[in-house]
């Protein structure tokens, strides 16, 4: 088996780390007891999460002990944001939050056989301590100045908004974490986004000086993209692991979608498949583009293993369909209803001209434009030619007694809604 050290710079999987040769003579005379924490601000979590639950999964296959942290307690203040002090949540949303991410995490790693791993949540350590136990046994190894040195906090302190005690207090939890995980199963390895570093230092530190130990923490890079914009958020917002917030459809398209310019990086840090793989998948997109092989290869394996073989087989069922490959009825309603989400779409009280429907959905310019595609022969009602330019829409053409999809050309799709269908 390859190092893990190795595979994972091979991959672009190491922004920084507190000792790159003692952490891989750690790995070597291992196991490795390690952890990743998940904070439950939201009630998903999302594509930037993904980097470090493949990691986690990574670091497991070769032959390691994953502890998978769903913060319970600092999920119910959350890490300083850049520019603004976070709403806190009430307990009880975030107790329902911790449910769905400890399911979520739970997908992605192996809870059999020699390296199983375990799901722990940092409100069993905090919820009985008291705050004179936290200052006295706790808050006394860590010092302002350097608190107020890490990244998260500076900014925030040379913002308008400032920090509150609050959020600055936040790195002394997380930093308690990886020193209780250090007691209970050994934990000597913390793993996170390079945006957390001073949080994971701060475990490192901690357990230094309280346990007279040195430990490790390991930094993945925030992903790029060439564009400019965020990786992680589409025109309709975050992409998020959970179906009901993202639909396995629109996850899928995510992927597809990958600029040229990034999806050779997106598979090193994504896809399980080895070395050579990628490497031949580079050289494939290389020499044919259009052909998208390598967003193909990654929506593929990724919606499989995020959202399951299923779903994927549906997916694809819909992209073809959508296109002309494939019957439009033989789509299942959610399945349909969630891959006209990403489309335009246009909800009328009723069905007329189809030149109105393509003026109405933004595929024509005027009625003028809309028969001029007629006209041409570029115009598809749920994937047939329309050839009259007086032809209206019907209930009869409604796809599962509500929809239409109309299409111009090759590649623009828009929907029509029957409203109160």
């Amino acid at each position: 088996m390859t190092d893990i050290v190795d595979e994972l710079q091979w991959r672009g999987l190491i922004a920084l780390s507190t000792d790159e040769d003692a952490l891989r003579k750690a790995f070597a005379d291992g196991p490795v007891t390690f952890y990743c924490g998940f904070d439950p601000t939201a009630p998903s979590l999302h594509l930037g999460n993904l980097v470090q639950l493949l990691t986690m999964r990574r670091i497991q296959r070769a032959g390691n002990l994953p502890l998978g942290l769903v913060g319970g307690a600092t999920g119910l203040i959350g890490d300083p944001k850049p520019t603004a002090e976070r709403v806190l949540n009430d307990p009880e949303t975030v107790a329902a939050w911790v449910d769905r991410l400890r399911a979520q995490v739970s997908r992605f790693l192996d809870f059999e056989g020699e390296y199983a791993a375990r799901i722990v949540n940092n409100l069993d350590w905090t919820s009985g301590m008291s705050a004179i136990s936290l200052l006295r046994d706790v808050g006394k190894y860590f010092r302002v100045n350097n608190m107020i040195a890490k990244e998260a906090v500076a900014r925030r302190l040379n913002s308008d908004a400032g920090i509150s005690y609050t959020e600055f207090s936040y790195q002394i939890l997380q930093g308690m974490d990886f020193l209780e995980l250090n007691r209970r199963y050994g934990c000597t390895l913390q793993t996170g986004g390079s945006d957390q570093w001073g949080n994971l230092t701060a475990g490192t530190d901690l357990i230094r000086k309280a346990e007279s130990r040195s430990v490790h923490a390991l930094a993945t890079p925030l992903i790029t993209k060439a564009d400019g914009t965020k990786f992680g958020k589409t025109e309709s917002g975050t992409v998020w692991l959970d179906p009901e917030l993202t639909t396995p459809y629109a996850f899928y398209q995510f992927w597809l979608n990958a600029d040229d310019r990034d999806v050779a990086k997106f598979l090193r840090i994504f896809s399980f498949r080895t070395r050579e793989e990628i490497e031949q998948l580079e050289r494939d997109t290389a020499e044919r583009p259009a052909a998208r092989l390598a967003q193909r290869a990654l929506a593929e394996e990724l919606t499989t293993l995020v959202h399951g073989a299923d779903q994927y087989e549906r997916v694809v069922a819909a992209s073809k369909a959508l296109f002309g490959q494939g019957d439009l009825v033989d789509l299942e309603p959610a399945t349909l209803a969630s891959a006209l989400a990403e489309v335009p779409k246009a909800t009328v009280a009723e069905l007329g001209q189809i030149v109105d429907l393509l003026v109405e959905t933004g595929l024509a310019p005027s009625r003028s434009g809309a028969r001029r595609t007629i006209k041409e022969g570029g115009a598809y009602l749920n994937n047939a030619k329309v050839t009259d330019e007086e032809a209206v829409a019907t209930t009869t053409d409604l796809l599962h007694g509500r929809w239409i999809l109309l299409r111009r050309g090759k590649r623009n799709l828009a929907a029509v809604e029957l409203a109160d269908a």
